[in-house]
């Protein structure tokens, strides 16, 4: 998935022709493989993980002229396989998706331009044999692993039951011993706020050395995050000022995306005034199907009362740029807009996440045009108060 934490930059010269409103520029095509995943895990948001539809290189093809004939397109960006279980395709599709992305590379007629490759797996298929893959087709790797195992099984199961944990380790082992990085995602629920020393140990018994933190959301087929439970932001806090503290001692031991995010905005003075989560065209979403979206991957196979469904094109009969003027980007623009708005005027933490993330106000409030959620009180508020009480400590300055 996405990072938290964007700078949301703008074009660096003004809008480019064909582009008046400086949409973009796109940092991020997410192609879903297939709906399928060998999982069931009770948190996830997507319909459809029985679909074993598979995409068709015809439709990859489109996706990526229909990128780079945008626009919307600014230089280089990157291709994540995402949504579903990317790795229950064989092989051999990996490696002919990279031929094709290198022939749309070639037929490229701009400045030099690379589409950099990243998949996100349970990794639990993952040998020698995958690695090699990653390793020529340059697939950057990221893996769902919620920590331990009494953590992680208990929610990330297989459909018949049985605990991932050891499998997604196997994965992780092969990774390793073959020097090919990957970055750890891991799901906190309200189970997991309960234990920061198990975790952070895990992590780092295990080599684990780049670890981001999603919290369970409200959203799509998950109708009740176990955050929502009575005094779990107050875990929570406590969750990340241990975190923080035992990241402290041991630096050098682990990356956390949270904290590092938050520390430059700190050290750098700077200010998000969006996000790629709801500027249009920072990311194109493409099912498997070929249906396109923009804003939130999560946006893309879901339907609501409100708005329908999400898909706004589809990659063989309609350009980006064509969908700007039809009724539904529009209604959701306007909706968007109007809760950035809201955000802007309302909440003064604003420079940190840039208005949020229009998946979240839909799930929790029914529109798009709302301000503050369950997930950016926890995901923005309670970690940026964690963050910079911890730099205060740091620099001897006295409490506010």
């Amino acid at each position: 998935m996405p990072g938290s934490f964007s700078s949301g930059e703008a074009w660096p010269e003004g809008a480019p022709p064909g582009n008046p409103e400086g949409y973009g520029p796109l940092e991020l095509l997410v192609i879903q493989p297939t709906p399928y995943c060998n999982l069931d895990c009770d948190y996830c948001y997507l319909p459809s993980r029985n679909d074993r539809h598979r995409l068709s290189m015809e439709i990859l093809d489109a996706a990526l002229e229909r990128v780079l004939e945008s626009p919307y397109l600014g230089g280089d960006f990157t291709l994540l396989w995402h949504a579903g279980e990317p790795l229950t395709l064989p092989i051999s599709f990996y490696d002919e998706a990279g031929e094709h992305i290198r022939r749309a590379q070639e037929r490229w007629a701009g400045p030099p331009l690379e589409i950099r490759q990243s998949v996100q797996t349970n990794a639990m298929v993952i040998n020698d044999a995958w690695c090699d893959c990653f390793a020529r087709n340059r697939i950057h790797v990221g893996v769902s692993l919620d920590g331990p195992a009494f953590l992680h099984d208990r929610h990330r199961r297989t459909r018949t039951g049985l605990g991932s944990h050891a499998a997604t380790m196997r994965g992780i082992a092969a990774l390793q011993r073959r020097g090919i990085h990957f970055q750890v995602i891991s799901v906190l629920t309200e189970e997991a706020l309960h234990h920061p020393e198990a975790m952070f140990h895990f992590f780092v018994d295990n080599g684990i050395r780049d670890v981001a933190f999603n919290m369970e959301e409200t959203e799509g087929e998950n109708l009740q995050s176990t955050l929502s439970r009575p005094n779990t932001e107050a875990l929570y806090t406590q969750f990340l000022e241990r975190f923080w503290q035992l990241w402290q001692e041991r630096p050098e031991e682990m990356r956390v995306r949270e904290f590092e995010g938050l520390c430059y905005l700190a050290g750098s003075d700077s200010r998000i005034e969006r996000t790629d989560m709801n500027n249009p065209f920072a990311i194109v979403n493409v099912d498997a199907r070929g249906n396109f979206s923009t804003f939130d991957p999560e946006l893309l196979s879901v339907h609501t009362e409100e708005y329908g469904d999400f898909v706004l094109g589809h990659v063989q009969r309609d350009s980006l740029a064509s969908i700007v003027a039809t009724e539904k980007f529009q209604l959701i623009q306007r909706d968007l807009r109007a809760g950035i708005a809201r955000c802007r005027a309302e909440c003064e933490y604003f420079g940190v996440c840039g208005g949020g993330a229009g998946s979240n106000k839909y799930w929790e409030h029914g529109s798009f045009d709302c301000s503050e959620t369950q997930a950016c009180r926890y995901r923005i508020k309670l970690t940026s108060e964690v963050v910079l009480a911890g730099l205060e400590s740091m620099l001897g300055l006295p409490a506010a």
